[in-house]
């Protein structure tokens, strides 16, 4: 059992490592302009972004797995060190291919921190505080989120864009203090770790030749193309040796009974599926409010402030309601105001005001509010304690997947009206369109969620079961 001021350093330390890595998601968008000018290299400047989001997700499983192999405090120490190190590199870039690669170590990095935090947090403590310890870390995320572009470009325009990176270094340092300083692991149930090198291999390449060949399937209407098939058909092979090596690994990277168990299923289908809508079509919001509206950059991105609040506070009150409706009540109403936000969408035109706009998108980020710590609570209490880690982060992982996923089909769909010479009014009415249909299915998926209390489907195997902080 932990003392009280030492779980209150560790999950101040846990927020703070969530807070710089959500935020370095989003702050280089108003900065960039700025760097690119600086360093060149326009050529290679969307892998900038790209380059992050990829290493960040596929590495979320492999930390989750080396957590439950050598234990939380040390997966989650690296990670942060990792994650500072890209840090200062990216500060002192003095190139755009410097910069790309930096940021590809920053995204490693993050990969652990952003799965790892919420993992230490169901290992302490019990499901009601974890519950709302779970929604403030949501909150922490949804509100780096929003400062990362105001906090980007004020440090662009009065100090220095290099210092975009290097204002982590001091703020991690004080991360890892407090959680090297606080957090001791419980003992590993697991034996001697077996590492699992033929999954890692084969893992790393297939998500990434696939998020490759995804991701460059939403650049054009037409994806029969080569830089589309090729990565993809690696991919999918590479992924099928995975499974098949998974089948015999002593210590699997990602345990296939895992998409057997009802409960971690349905998490996995609903956050990939809310994903792939959400982050999908929201993505294209500002691009919407800019283009047909005819507004200001930074006014197109200020619309999107109510998605990030809505989605805070209904984090934070869908972990207290969790105990009274069940994860099954939640996620259906989720889901719900999923559906109406984006049927509203659907009725956008060139006369929508900023009022209607941002009442639509505050929908938006309710229903994902009310279903994503739900979700994430169900799966930490389904599961063995011994296989936390790995369950965690498969779960983010495919929320992750989905919302690549979904920006490639809805990117598509917007290339191939444009080509088709429809409007950006038109083009953009067919993306919002796709990600109604999207949620639609999600919605349906909610079914899959079983019936009953939290307490009647936690295991008793499972993390923050009674006895523990």
């Amino acid at each position: 059992m932990m003392e009280n001021s030492a779980g209150r350093r560790v999950v101040f330390g846990v927020m703070l490592s969530v807070f710089l890595a959500a935020m370095d998601a989003t702050v280089v968008a108003t900065a960039m302009p700025m760097i690119a000018v600086r360093l060149g290299g326009l050529a290679i400047y969307a892998w900038v972004f790209s380059g992050y989001l990829l290493a960040s997700t596929v590495s979320m499983p492999l930390w989750g797995w080396l957590s439950d192999l050598v234990g939380r405090r040390p997966v989650c120490l690296v990670g942060l060190l990792v994650f500072l190190v890209g840090s200062a590199l990216a500060g002192a870039a003095g190139s755009m291919e410097a910069l790309v690669a930096a940021r590809m170590v920053q995204g490693l990095g993050a990969g652990s921190i952003l799965t790892i935090g919420v993992t230490i947090v169901g290992d302490l403590f019990t499901l009601e505080k974890r519950a709302r310890l779970q929604g403030y870390v949501s909150g922490v995320w949804g509100v780096a989120s929003l400062l990362g572009p105001v906090a980007g470009g004020l440090l662009a325009d009065y100090v220095s864009w290099r210092w975009v990176f290097y204002l982590n270094v001091p703020l991690g340092a004080l991360g890892i203090a407090l959680i090297a300083t606080s957090l001791r692991d419980a003992p590993r149930g697991r034996g001697r770790p077996v590492i699992d090198y033929a999954g890692l291999a084969l893992f790393a390449v297939g998500v990434t030749a696939t998020l490759l060949g995804v991701g460059e399937a939403g650049r054009a209407p037409v994806w029969w193309r080569t830089a589309v098939v090729l990565p993809l058909g690696v991919g999918v092979l590479a992924l099928a040796a995975f499974v098949a090596v998974e089948r015999r690994a002593r210590e699997p990277i990602v345990p296939l009974w895992l998409f057997g168990d009802r409960l971690i299923l349905s998490a996995i289908v609903t956050g990939f599926l809310s994903g792939m809508a959400m982050f999908g079509a929201i993505s294209f919001v500002p691009l919407f409010v800019l283009t047909v509206i005819g507004t200001s950059a930074t006014h197109a991105g200020l619309v999107l402030a109510p998605f990030v609040l809505g989605w805070v506070a209904l984090s934070i009150l869908s972990a207290r309601l969790v105990f009274r409706l069940g994860y099954r009540a939640l996620v259906a109403l989720g889901m719900g105001f999923l559906v109406l936000a984006f049927l509203q969408l659907t009725q956008w035109s060139a006369k929508l005001t900023t009022g209607e706009a941002m009442r639509d998108v505050l929908l938006a980020g309710i229903g994902m509010g009310l279903q994503s710590v739900p979700m994430l609570m169900a799966v930490q209490s389904g599961v063995p304690h011994a296989y936390l880690g790995v369950a965690t982060s498969v779960t983010q992982f495919f929320r992750t997947v989905g919302a690549v996923v979904g920006l490639s089909v809805m990117g598509a769909v917007m290339a191939r009206q444009l080509a088709a010479r429809a409007g950006m009014e038109e083009a953009l009415h067919a993306v919002f369109i796709t990600g109604f249909v999207v949620c639609l299915v999600a919605l349906a998926s909610a079914l899959l969620v079983p019936a009953g209390t939290v307490r009647e489907l936690a295991r008793p195997d499972a993390a923050g079961s009674p006895g523990r902080a």
